[in-house]
């Protein structure tokens, strides 16, 4: 005779079963060029490797904490100095999960994309795409550092369409006279949904 334990225990690992696969299908989404909106190139440096002749772990958050803030104020009007800035974005939260190396000195693509717009909060997603390994790097022009690239530029067929590095983060915006999260200038929002990019159910 099948108890209520029973049928409790079987119920829960169909639906842990589900929700693991749900949450690889969404993984590699992630890690496709196509889950993302916005692109920056990021020139890693020698003091970027460890002594495996890799990337250090804690230098990808740098990387991505570098196209959050360049997209922020290229394209959405953020102020850096306290002094002139209605608002300042703190990190409250951060996630990096590493499927192949880069080095030295290899040329990535930062990926960035808008998951959630909050009354004070934003959710990201992030990626890293190396260089393909098949053709001769080709030289970055000053527009693509001061521009960045959206998808769909030519120039994004240079690199692989699967990431080697894909992460979260989440940015709260506060007042900086109060540390109290305030509510994003409309101009400011405008900016972040240009990259909203829900992931599939």
């Amino acid at each position: 005779m099948t108890t209520w334990f029973s049928k409790l225990l079987l119920g829960n690992v169909r639906s842990l079963a589900i929700s693991t696969k749900n949450q690889r299908s969404e993984d590699y989404h992630h890690r496709h060029l196509e889950a993302y909106g916005y692109f920056l190139p990021i020139q890693t440096r020698w003091q970027d490797n460890d002594q495996y002749g890799h990337v250090n772990n804690v230098v990808y958050y740098s990387y991505f904490d570098t196209v959050i803030n360049h997209y922020l104020i290229r394209y959405c009007g953020l102020k850096t100095s306290l002094l002139t800035s209605p608002l300042v974005g703190f990190m409250v939260n951060n996630q990096c999960t590493f499927h192949t190396p880069i080095g030295f000195p290899q040329i990535p693509l930062a990926a960035l994309a808008v998951e959630k717009v909050g009354r004070s909060s934003v959710h990201y997603r992030l990626a890293l795409f190396p260089p393909k390994a098949t053709q001769e790097p080709s030289p970055v022009d000053h527009r693509d550092l001061s521009d960045g690239l959206f998808f769909g530029h030519p120039k994004l067929a240079q690199f692989d369409a699967l990431a080697c590095t894909t992460g979260s983060s989440v940015h709260v915006f506060v007042n900086p006279a109060t540390s109290k999260p305030t509510a994003l200038p409309e101009d400011f929002r405008g900016g972040l949904l240009r990259l909203l990019n829900p992931s599939p159910a």
